[in-house]
């Protein structure tokens, strides 16, 4: 398949305040396409915005909650008003938190309705003209950890295997389509995500202390998705050793529990006496 030509084509990004939204938007920006940055955060988006246009690129900032269907559907509207029908919807915005499996279930659903729902509300006002016009990119920004359950990560790890599953049943309803699905998958990412985890989550987390090995910036994740709106793929990964690990821990699931178990309750044990913090499966509420 050639190498689709990004110019002129409009996308619109959520969550693109910050970390591999704002370095997806950038990197966009640079290889021509409009770009529509939605988040609930103007003043991170018009500086975002503000960037892209001093380099010489095109870009709309857009108020939204990714939450509320009314916001994504003003959204996508703005950038037909702006920049005509959007060729590629980046569903991107999202949170996690570290809790118990057995948490508080309104604080599960409101993660759910941003992770997941939020995905469904920008990409499902955009699809009637891609199908329309017969062409188009879907993508979705799940995670490695779509493909695997983390202890006290129950919620994030299942909101992103829910856009996981949606994004691979919808590439696949809209093979000969013309419309391209991709989910993305990134490895830990150096961004403000994990501040406000442990925001969310009361203070230090298990995720703390943890090696860089496994850390990227958002700037490799970004290039990664512009090479796959280029040449489509069902799947982005940039790390091909994490998703063979994360083969091998689906084909010996026992073995992958011991270690995790294991490894999880050695943090824990180190964090306990530095937080004075109970560890979190004894706090099922949250609290």
């Amino acid at each position: 398949m050639p190498s689709i030509d990004l110019r002129d084509r409009p996308i619109v990004i959520t969550g693109a305040s910050s970390g591999i939204g704002r370095a997806t938007a950038i990197t966009c920006a640079k290889v021509g396409m409009p770009v529509v940055l939605a988040a609930r955060r103007m003043d991170r988006l018009e500086q975002t915005r503000a960037r892209i246009e001093q380099a010489g690129g095109r870009a709309l900032a857009v108020a939204c909650d990714v939450a509320r269907r009314e916001d994504c559907e003003r959204t996508i509207q703005a950038c037909r008003d702006a920049f005509g029908d959007p060729y590629a919807v980046f569903a991107n915005a999202g949170f996690g938190y570290e809790a118990s499996a057995l948490d508080d279930e309104q604080r599960l659903r409101h993660l759910l309705e941003v992770n997941f729902f939020g995905s469904l509300h920008i990409i499902r006002p955009a699809l009637p003209t891609m199908l329309e016009r017969g062409s188009g990119h879907v993508l979705v920004c799940s995670s490695c950890l779509s493909k695997i359950g983390l202890p006290y990560y129950s919620a994030y790890s299942m909101s992103k295997a829910m856009q996981d599953h949606f994004a691979r049943a919808l590439r696949l309803e809209l093979w000969d389509s013309g419309i391209h699905v991709s989910s993305v998958h990134p490895i830990g990412t150096r961004t403000e995500f994990f501040d406000e985890l442990s925001r969310r989550s009361g203070g230090r987390t298990l995720a703390d202390g943890g090696s860089d090995r496994f850390m990227q910036p958002p700037e490799r994740v970004a290039r990664a998705i512009v090479r796959c709106l280029r040449k489509p793929r069902g799947e982005v990964w940039t790390s091909r050793v994490v998703r063979l690990a994360l083969a091998f821990s689906i084909a010996c699931p026992g073995l992958t529990d011991a270690l995790l178990a294991r490894k999880v309750a050695r943090r824990r044990d180190r964090l306990a006496p530095q937080t004075g913090r109970s560890p979190p499966h004894e706090s099922p509420t949250g609290d």
